[in-house]
């Protein structure tokens, strides 16, 4: 039997789009369209919540000549450059489906010679899905970037991610990681919360002012509670490679729309033919909800959370 067997894809209408893909195991699922993306644009509880923002302005179009905001889960080439990162996304892709796992492909960028594909592994029971991020070099040359995965949460909840394990001075006399700022970066903000082990990120539907951080962990996770249920991902980094922005493995942005989490890979020179991967590892949980944004609170719900496989 396949390991697969309980994961069920089938072929539905969602948001105007007309050919999209629900993947279920009967407590969790996700939409992925063929008419855009690649892109994941829901997750959820069976009769839930979508965790994810969705463009209402842009929902079930396509073919607009421009890049679009749209919603969802995508892949980015990074760090960020117009030619690069911005190329449209907004015409049909190929998907496969094979033993409960389905692969969504964009054809070649014409703008860069990449090719995208984003991979859905949802678990045959549980909230677990392990979503693997392919860039691929189609040019006749190497290539070198990062892959970039950004998950647009919908609004009114809380983003969290965490720093590397805290220490005393003096025993531990060395920088343990960045903490990156844009020009736009506003650390007096009232959306940011700053703690010893986490900082958080509220998203307001009333600021429209954008706000962006940076930092790298080890272990990158971004976390996002919303109405008393909490999103996960999660994603190994590895010290010794170099990474985009300064050496980020995790950014966060917000504005009035949404709140982006998001993992940075390492930059890698791609051969040509070559292709770049990126894994990230995704849960959702119910009745999660910190009683405050401390540190202990924090502690209590999610390093249960972070420490499962």
């Amino acid at each position: 039997m396949s390991v697969q067997a309980a994961v069920k894809i089938e072929k539905v209408a969602w948001q105007g789009w007309p050919n999209c893909y629900r993947i279920s195991n009967g407590e969790v699922e996700l939409i992925v369209t063929s008419d855009v993306g690649p892109r994941v644009m829901s997750y959820g509880f069976v009769g839930g919540q979508n965790f994810f923002w969705v463009q209402k302005e842009t929902a079930g179009k396509t073919g607009q000549p421009e890049w679009i905001l749209r919603g969802g889960h995508r892949i980015w080439v990074g760090p960020e450059d117009i030619k690069y990162t911005y190329p449209p996304d907004n015409s049909p892709i190929a998907v496969k489906i094979q033993d409960g796992v389905l692969i969504a492909t964009q054809p070649v960028e014409k703008e860069t010679g990449i090719e995208k594909q984003i991979e859905v592994r949802l678990a045959p029971a549980g909230t677990g899905v392990t979503v693997i991020h392919r860039l691929t070099n189609r040019t006749n040359m190497p290539l070198e970037y990062a892959a970039w995965a950004l998950t647009m949460m919908a609004p009114g909840g809380h983003g969290v991610s965490g720093f590397p394990p805290r220490g005393t001075h003096p025993e531990v006399l060395q920088p343990t990681n960045p903490l990156v700022m844009w020009a736009f970066s506003d650390l007096t903000d009232p959306r940011w919360t700053w703690l010893k082990k986490y900082f958080v990120l509220r998203q307001d539907p009333n600021n429209n002012t954008p706000t962006k951080i940076g930092h790298f962990n080890p272990k990158t996770f971004g976390a996002y509670f919303l109405n008393g249920d909490l999103f996960v991902k999660k994603y190994d980094a590895d010290p010794a490679k170099t990474y985009p922005d300064f050496g980020s493995s995790y950014e966060t942005f917000t504005n009035a729309q949404f709140l982006e989490i998001e993992t940075m890979g390492p930059l890698s020179k791609i051969a040509s033919g070559a292709t770049l991967e990126h894994v990230e590892r995704w849960s959702l949980h119910r009745n999660a909800k910190p009683t405050a944004w401390t540190d202990a609170e924090l502690d209590r719900v999610l390093l249960p959370v972070l420490s499962a496989k």
